[in-house]
């Protein structure tokens, strides 16, 4: 078997970031990979404006008790008048300064009436005033290829007035399961049948990471449907995920399968739990991952192994998302020969501080631990683990991001 460390960082490096890539409208870029780096190509804020709702005027105009006149009210969006001396104008949050002034009053330290405005508190030059370019400078790094665009990047871009990005080609993910026992939701199910979740299940975890899962098919256990799957996932597929039939039974008939199609294994099992039955292969140029036929295995090898691949085959800049340490709360000192992943939450203690609770049942086929579970916590093999020890601790809401 071997080390998770090491598979996970074989797995990672099994293919290299797709070469296509596609300009999109600003709305469908939230959850794309921008593809090459930007550049600001305009000034942020385009001219000195006013931070609040006030008056401008030269700070060497005021004096306490000096009623100065209201030369013209200026609203965000129009051009304002130059300042004349000894004169304020009337602002807005966003309105441009006029030229001569050099400080900005907010409203709540003026009264105005009859046409003018006193200043009860002594103005500092520069006040209140956003600067033309303190945002962002024509020709300056913008964003960085590789970046993940979520909301707060399509603002920015936005701001830039493109309407437009360019990013890296959708992953294309093929999703085959494996099992004469399987049967699809909605159909009717005999008794030694059970219904196939790792389906739905990876599409799913595919869609949440950005990539699209053109196919999701079901193969019997035969060696020919097994090959004409694989056939059709390579034809249309970046990269190919098989479920099940990577074990020593006498149906787990993925490997042959693979074989028979050029496939070269460079990986077939894990020194961790759930999950030690992993297969990759290359098949003209494409990995194909086999993972267990367990849902919660194939949760976790997904999560744990699958996703730095598909991170770096979308050009993304972070492979692997940060870990935490963190306390484990465990009623019994655990240790086992493999890396052992642990479904658990993550809690609050009575003193504010975090902790992890397992699910109760950790068995391979509990799904309802999944849904449950915050994260996995990790324990190293040949390492007894006791309560209230800090182990790391993989947050799904990252590594399934």
């Amino acid at each position: 078997m071997l080390d998770f460390d090491q598979a996970q960082t074989l797995l990672a490096n099994a293919a290299g970031p797709l070469q296509r890539s596609e300009e999109v409208s600003l709305a469908e870029a939230a959850g794309r990979v921008l593809a090459a780096d930007l550049t600001a190509t305009v000034d942020i804020p385009p001219a000195d404006n006013s931070a609040m709702d006030g008056y401008a005027l030269r700070v060497a105009d005021w004096g306490a008790g000096v009623h100065l006149p209201v030369q013209q009210r200026c609203y965000a969006g129009e051009m304002p008048e130059p300042l004349k001396p000894g004169q304020a104008i009337r602002l807005f949050t966003g309105s441009l300064i006029p030229e001569g002034a050099d400080t900005v009053v907010m409203q709540e330290d003026t009264t105005e009436a009859d046409g003018h405005v006193e200043i009860s508190r002594a103005p500092a030059p520069g006040q209140h005033i956003r600067r033309r370019g303190e945002d962002t400078m024509a020709g300056a790094p913008l964003l960085a290829a590789g970046t993940v665009l979520e909301a707060a990047h399509v603002a920015l871009i936005a701001s830039q007035g493109l309407a437009s990005v360019r990013v890296v080609g959708q992953l294309r993910v093929g999703i085959l399961t494996t099992g004469d026992e399987l049967v699809l939701p909605g159909r009717p199910r005999a008794t030694e049948q059970i219904y196939n979740s790792n389906g739905p299940m990876l599409a799913a975890l595919a869609r949440g990471m950005g990539a699209l899962p053109v196919h999701v098919l079901h193969a019997r256990d035969t060696e020919a449907d097994l090959q004409a799957a694989f056939k059709t996932l390579l034809a249309d597929c970046d990269l190919v995920l098989s479920v099940g039939g990577v074990s020593v039974g006498e149906r787990d008939l993925v490997k042959p399968a693979l074989a028979s199609l050029g496939g070269e294994l460079s990986l077939w099992k894990v020194r961790m739990k759930p999950g030690k039955p992993v297969a990759l292969a290359q098949i003209d140029g494409k990995p194909v991952v086999g993972l267990p036929g367990n849902p919660v295995s194939a949760y976790a090898v997904f999560t744990l192994l699958v996703t730095p691949l598909i991170r770096r085959m979308q050009g993304r800049d972070t492979l692997f998302p940060p870990l935490s340490q963190l306390p484990l709360r465990t009623e019994h000192p655990r240790q086992d020969s493999r890396e052992e992943f642990l479904r658990v939450q993550r809690r609050l203690a009575d003193d504010g501080s975090a902790e992890l609770v397992p699910y109760g049942h950790q068995g391979s086929g509990v799904i309802s631990s999944l849904p449950w579970a915050t994260g996995l916590a990790r324990l190293p093999a040949e390492v007894r683990v006791q309560d209230k020890d800090r182990v790391a601790y993989y947050d799904l809401r990252h590594w399934l991001a």
